[in-house]
């Protein structure tokens, strides 16, 4: 039997028709009228199925609500809930159809835009691509003119929070207020001075002045340690997530201190500690061995050397684009998608695709991110999950990670996007093309001892495999 459903089922009630026996061999018109006083008809080819029935009325707020056809009602659980079957056509009205205009739409009297455009003569034809071109350009100016949105919190009145007496959310003490953490010692106190019922605002407010209060212990030495973590691989305290009691111990204290007062110092500017920390030696070491470090500290927990670090997966791709010279180096705007969305049995899913263009060729910092989305190239190089957050990027080298280098789709087009650059900028030449790969991929000139095998490969192998290589190669992966 056919019937309607809304809102979760909650205004579905059986119209009490006939049950359907001749849509698996014929096309079958249904109609379904919601009216503004919550009336709900149905209408089989043309004429009224079962009975009208009355439910509450619903208001649908735009971009939030799908239409969905097909879905089986009273089924058991784990059963198919799609409904087999072929729609030729559907079609949502702006109003609530009367039974005349229901018969007339069933008639099968219908004519397609295709079938119009043929009956007009050719001078309507170039009048009606005129007024299209026209529209595009006009819809082109409205979409600029479109205010921008930024996402911002929306203050609300936070609900009273109470002490559960043992638990239990049905036995409710005293009430709480929002206040800080007390174990944080400093002169600052963890007592908001707040009323039970304040607003978020004043919540979020009194929570930042707490953080950033000059004599909180934490707060600065958990940024710098953080800042040393994204600059060295690791930080001054290696539990860059936790800096309490369980932590770990800093392996330069003083230095931890040093930097968290020059945070203060420099009004907690981010990008002068930046600046700081890149221009120090210890930041500026080379990665070369020394074996009497080597041998007293394995870890490199002293600095004596930059640590070999390899690039993230974003800078990998990154990368790739900008040796090949198809990097799109636009800023701002709309980010880039690379995967395919459509809905499937009432579920949204993401497939992994390789786009080509140059829209698609943005950094990966305009990547659009899908957390269902497994992207080929990213994933298998510790590209971490969207859906969580983790202090510590993983680093991993497995078979899968060579393999996605070696054969993704992404990586064989930009081989061979290389390539072709190498031709145009180098001419025929083999030498010289080896030489600009080498300082496109490497910023240096290949060594004597390299030139006669990559000449030799190349010669057997062609231009797009040696562009391969290059990509492939640990100097161009790892920051050395």
């Amino acid at each position: 039997r056919w019937m309607a459903g809304s809102e979760g089922y909650s205004r579905t009630q059986s119209f009490g028709g006939e049950e359907e026996n001749k849509a698996k061999d014929e096309f079958t018109h249904i109609a379904i009228v919601y009216k503004a006083d919550g009336h709900i008809t149905a209408y089989r080819n043309g004429k009224p199925y079962g009975k009208t029935y009355k439910s509450g009325s619903v208001d649908f707020s735009s971009g939030n609500y799908q239409v969905l056809f097909g879905m089986r009602h009273g089924t058991t659980a784990g059963s198919n809930l799609m409904l087999s079957g072929k729609i030729d056509r559907a079609q949502l009205y702006d109003k609530a159809l009367t039974a005349e205009e229901i018969a007339l739409s069933s008639s099968g009297n219908f004519v397609s835009e295709a079938e119009l455009v043929a009956r007009l003569r050719p001078e309507q034809k170039i009048v009606r691509e005129s007024w299209k071109t026209e529209i595009a350009k006009i819809d082109k100016e409205l979409s600029k003119m479109k205010k921008r949105k930024v996402y911002a919190v929306r203050p609300s009145k936070a609900p009273v929070t109470h002490l559960l007496v043992r638990g239990s959310p049905f036995e409710l003490g005293d009430k709480v207020s929002a206040g800080g953490v007390q174990s944080v010692t400093g002169s600052t106190s963890s007592n908001f001075g707040l009323k039970a019922d304040a607003p978020d605002a004043e919540r979020r407010k009194k929570l930042a002045t707490w953080i950033s209060a000059p004599d909180n212990p934490l707060f600065a030495r958990v940024i710098v340690n953080r800042l040393w973590h994204y600059h060295f691989g690791k930080g001054l305290v290696q539990t860059t997530n936790d800096l309490g009691f369980n932590g770990g111990t800093p392996s330069h204290p003083k230095l931890l201190d040093w930097l968290a007062a020059e945070l203060k110092e420099q009004k907690w500017s981010l990008k002068s500690m930046h600046k700081i920390i890149c221009n120090s030696a210890t930041y500026r070491q080379s990665s070369q061995e020394n074996p009497k470090a080597l041998e007293k500290d394995s870890d490199n927990v002293l600095l004596w050397k930059r640590s070999i670090s390899r690039l993230e997966a974003e800078l990998i791709r990154d990368s790739i684009l900008t040796v090949s010279g198809q990097l799109n180096k636009k800023m701002g705007g709309p980010g880039y998608r690379d995967f395919k969305m459509y809905n499937h049995k009432g579920s949204w899913v993401y497939d992994a695709t390789d786009p080509e263009g140059a829209e698609f060729n943005r950094r990966s910092i305009y990547r659009t991110w899908a957390r269902g989305n497994v992207h080929p190239l990213l994933a298998p190089l510790d590209c971490p999950d969207p859906s969580a957050s983790a202090p510590v990027r993983s680093i991993t080298t497995t078979p899968l990670g060579a393999l996605s280098m070696m054969n993704t789709s992404f990586v064989l087009r930009m081989s061979r996007k290389f390539a072709d650059r190498l031709k145009a900028e180098a001419g025929n030449d083999i030498n010289a093309q080896v030489k600009r790969g080498f300082e496109l991929a490497f910023m240096r000139e290949p060594k004597e001892k390299e030139k006669k095998l990559i000449e030799d490969f190349v010669k057997q192998n062609g231009l797009t495999a040696l562009c391969r290589v290059l990509l492939n190669s640990n100097e161009f992966i790892y920051l050395n």
